[in-house]
């Protein structure tokens, strides 16, 4: 396909599904040249180009109807739908809405909405929806993320929560990083280490719920939780103990109607779990396309969503860090091999030192806490990231990609 304009009239309560998949480096732009439109909630500016790389996968809805206009390269052609879940994700909102109402009349929290389903139905982008039109009502609610493999707030293997002021970026992709709050995990999956992550989980719903308690339009406002994709066995237990943290009071099942049965049927009454479809525009990964997803997230964290960021890079001596790299978790033993009065489970939050070996430390990103005794590393939230580019052992020393210079915290 050349690089002259497409067209795209709209009508009412229709949306246009954009897969881009151009040459590496290139880019496709997209204009509103009239109407109205949004992409996941956030309002689209009349007659302003927004590029878009290779990869990116949007639909531009219109509650009025629109004419858009998209430039470049284009290898999968765009397609127009009336079949989309829209007025259902808005009734949603609206729903939200009122509790906010009645929380603000009475002086009580508002509500707190947790988004689950397998993966791949459209959580993460109704998460940004139902943010993006809660802040379009005035409203500042708490975004919480605790979907490991992906990594919005952070990068993948983080989990967090942000105070959304403003609607998501259409160009950059996401909400705006103002002091994100940012718990290291480790791994891309919550199943690699449950009892961690269950730990995390309650210590980051009690800071959020402190966060509610003294910024009052916040606790208006609510929260809204990004789930990840394991619903069965071990990872429906953690959904539980999700719910039970954050004293949810409104979860949001998509596309499969086994978890919300027995949603119904394990939740306390004074929870509303409601079932909505996932998208018709969604679309499935896989395993190398996640992998691909998870790099992207750790690129544009340290070089910006268009490579308008640049990272510092600097020496650390091996001397600087002598006893401050850890892991947390040891390898399992069995039972009877453990010191008397140990668990097994005791292993999976025990810290190890990292030996300051290329093997141990080249390409691996490393969590930078704010605490200064092994004892907290856990439950203490970090100031960032950096990436390991080079181990000299000759010279003893790291050279490390950070996103501020040094000195490290």
């Amino acid at each position: 396909m050349g690089n002259e304009g497409q067209v795209f009239d709209l009508e009412q309560d229709e949306e246009l599904r954009v897969e881009v998949e151009c040459p590496k480096n290139e880019f496709i732009t997209v204009e509103l040249k009239t109407g109205t439109a949004e992409i996941f909630g956030t309002e689209m500016v009349v007659n302003t180009k927004y590029k878009y790389l290779s990869g990116s996968k949007f639909a531009i809805f219109t509650y009025h109807g629109c004419q858009i206009m998209i430039m470049g390269k284009m290898e999968v052609q765009p397609y127009t739908s009336k079949e989309t879940p829209m007025i259902m994700y808005l009734n949603t909102h609206a729903a939200l809405e009122q509790l906010r109402n009645e929380a603000e009349k009475e002086n009580e929290r508002g509500p707190i909405c947790m988004v689950v389903g397998p993966t791949d139905v459209g959580k993460s982008t109704l998460c940004r929806l139902l943010l993006n039109y809660a802040v379009r009502m005035g409203r500042r609610p708490i975004h919480v993320d605790l979907d490991v493999g992906q990594g919005s707030i952070s990068v993948p293997g983080t989990i967090g929560s942000v105070l959304v002021e403003r609607p998501a970026s259409i160009q950059d992709d996401g909400f705006s990083q103002n002091a994100p709050l940012v718990y290291h995990y480790g791994h891309k999956t919550p199943g690699h280490n449950t009892i961690m992550f269950n730990r995390l989980v309650s210590e980051l719903a009690e800071v959020v719920r402190e966060r509610m308690g003294t910024n009052r339009k916040a606790g208006v406002s609510g929260v809204v939780i990004n789930t990840c994709g394991w619903v069965r066995g071990e990872g429906y237990n953690q959904i539980k103990h999700i719910a039970q943290a954050f004293e949810v009071d409104v979860i949001v099942v998509l596309d499969q109607e086994r978890v919300y049965n027995d949603l119904v049927r394990d939740m306390p009454d004074f929870v509303k779990v409601i079932w909505q479809p996932k998208s018709g525009g969604v679309v499935e990964r896989n395993q190398e396309q996640r992998m691909e997803g998870r790099d992207l997230r750790v690129k544009r964290y340290f070089y910006g969503h268009m490579g308008n960021l640049f990272p510092h890079s600097f020496d650390i001596k091996f001397s600087e860090l002598k006893d401050r790299v850890y892991k947390i978790g040891a390898p399992s033993l069995p039972e009877s091999c453990m010191p008397l009065g140990m668990k097994p489970e005791d292993n999976q939050t025990k810290f190890v030192l990292v030996p300051l070996t290329p093997r141990d430390l080249l390409n691996h990103i490393l969590s930078v806490s704010f605490t200064t005794t092994p004892d907290d590393l856990i439950l203490t939230n970090i100031a960032g990231l950096i990436c390991v580019t080079d181990v000299n052992v000759e010279e003893q020393k790291l050279t490390v990609l950070s996103p501020q210079p040094k000195p490290l915290p």
